[in-house]
């Protein structure tokens, strides 16, 4: 299974009560955001709108599409804004 993992910043530590590594069976980023959305209520949406995502080293800007492999390592961190 995949395995996530929030970064230290993240505000999405929130949602699952301080956990930061977890695996989730999903084979693209469109599932892997249905089922943590489904395990931690509102941490999808907070992947959706304020996180980066890096799934084995590269950084995604439309990750939807990305597949997933069993032992894929997937990154969620904090957006950086700027102007």
């Amino acid at each position: 299974m995949p395995k996530v993992v929030l970064s230290s910043g993240s505000a999405g530590k929130s949602f699952t009560g301080g956990q930061t590594e977890f695996e989730v069976e999903a084979t693209n980023f469109r599932r892997l955001i249905l089922e943590l959305e489904k395990r931690f209520p509102g941490l999808g949406h907070q992947v959706e709108e304020s996180m980066a995502v890096a799934i084995d080293g590269e950084i995604f800007q439309d990750s939807y599409a990305a597949e997933l492999k069993p032992g894929s390592e997937i990154y969620l961190i904090p957006k950086i804004g700027g102007g």
